[in-house]
């Protein structure tokens, strides 16, 4: 596996807290850009990353960051730790036993009128747009016994749609929640073992879960790894497919492979289901000799057509170019579209460049990045009253090398290629994390 330096560069972390004003922007912020970027990410209470590979950045302490916009200004750059447990053992060893013992460091959503931090397979935090942590979800109860930090939203129901995977039976939970947060599904998955599922995918009518070949092997943890998940050539890939509201899960056979991250997924026709993902031929493979791990194959941009009628998986490979975190438009979660946006990733050390497909013309258009700046998620914020899927903007956090700081550019998401419509400039770092969301002003 690559060895990276977590402690120097777009992965280091920081030590403080603060409140930022009076950025300096070059270009214009969009007069109808209102709303707050969240961002999510591990960054070690201490100060310092122990270890040299992703198992030891993937588990750290949540740290969030935001960006404020309103009427054409940027109002302010703020971080915070979640607070956690884990938190208050650092600073606040009196109340540790008042917080909960979970580590929201993935993801964000806003759903029924709550924003959520989310931990892979944990309790969902609530936190208010300022940052501040108020505790364990109050307006989805059916959650807060954990859930995957990937659930779909359905943007025409307000459906959210979520499963927890767990290394303790019951190993597969799978809960649906109406659009005030009450659940109106909640059931048991069938597996023959624990599964590492990261993502999911929904369609208009139904739900896609993903059981592939990075599984637990807890026997890791005593030959000094940290996470006990490594690929596994004795089991079946295979993609799950049910009924939104419950019913009868079928299973489909796949090459073995392992799906971090889905783009999308859609029903093509009443017995046709369309899944596109970024696929690695293999994940966490350890190396001969127990020695650590492989370096891990870069994924690629994957396509797979299920015929529900006929039993049958078509796998087509769309691009060869290294890619991963992808986003879309989000008004079109679970329906037919045509652009997704990615990272691009030259090697496994670096996350540089944007890259947007068009599905419809099999073509790309590409925002490059320098060599040794690296970049987030591209996160796609729609235009209020856009005039198609692609009306809107990129905001891609850039961490300029050379000076040790992050830009935010804001891209025309219907031309990369051209010059960024504004960049706001940070004096200091956002460390490279996970996933980001945009949270429009609510009126």
């Amino acid at each position: 596996m690559t060895v990276l330096d977590l402690n120097a560069g777009a992965l280091a972390p920081i030590a403080d807290e603060v409140d930022l004003v009076d950025l300096p922007v070059t270009g214009v912020i969009p007069q109808d850009l209102n709303g707050v970027l969240v961002r999510n990410g591990p960054n070690p209470l201490l100060g310092r990353f122990e270890g040299n590979d992703v198992l030891s950045w993937w588990p750290e302490a949540a740290m969030l960051h935001s960006i404020s916009f309103q009427n054409g200004r940027v109002t302010h750059y703020r971080n915070r730790w979640v607070r956690t447990q884990r938190w208050a053992h650092v600073h606040d060893p009196a109340n540790a036993s008042a917080l909960i013992d979970t580590n929201p460091n993935v993801s964000v959503l806003r759903h029924a009128g709550e924003i959520l931090a989310l931990a892979e397979g944990g309790t969902p935090l609530a936190i208010t747009a300022e940052l501040d942590t108020l505790g364990p979800t109050r307006l989805h109860p059916g959650l807060a016994q954990g859930m995957t930090a990937h659930p779909k939203v359905d943007p025409r129901t307000g459906e959210l749609m979520a499963f927890r995977a767990h290394w303790e039976k019951p190993w597969m939970r799978y809960a649906v929640t109406d659009a005030q947060g009450t659940q109106s599904v909640d059931m048991e998955i069938e597996l023959p073992s624990p599964s590492m599922m990261h993502d999911m995918a929904v369609t208009a009518t139904r739900t896609i879960l993903l059981d592939l070949n990075v599984a637990y092997d807890f026997s890791m943890l005593s030959r000094g790894y940290r996470m006990p998940l490594r690929w596994h050539d004795d089991r079946q890939s295979r993609l799950g497919i049910m009924p939104r509201h419950g019913g009868a899960m079928r299973w489909f056979d796949i090459t073995p492979c392992f799906i971090q991250h889905v783009v999308n997924a859609y029903d093509a026709e009443a017995s046709i289901v369309v899944l596109d993902v970024v696929r690695y031929p293999e994940y966490l493979r350890i190396a001969p000799g127990d020695m650590g791990f492989q370096e891990n194959p870069l994924g690629v941009l994957w396509r797979y057509i299920v015929d529900l009628d006929r039993g049958t998986v078509v796998e087509k490979q769309l691009d060869d170019i290294g890619i991963e975190l992808p986003r879309i438009n989000e008004n079109r979660t679970g329906r037919s579209y045509r652009f997704l946006y990615a990272v691009e990733q030259p090697t496994n050390a670096e996350i540089r460049g944007v890259v947007r497909y068009d599905l419809e013309r099999g073509s790309a258009q590409r925002y490059r990045v320098p060599e040794r700046d690296q970049n987030s998620e591209p996160v796609f914020v729609p235009r209020p009253g856009g005039s198609d899927e692609n009306d809107g903007w990129l905001l891609v956090c850039v961490y300029r090398r050379l000076t040790d700081t992050n830009d935010l550019v804001i891209l025309d998401a219907r031309n990369l290629e051209s010059d960024p419509i504004a960049t706001v400039q940070l004096p200091r770092r956002i460390p490279a994390g996970f996933h980001g969301a945009w949270l429009p002003k609510e009126c």
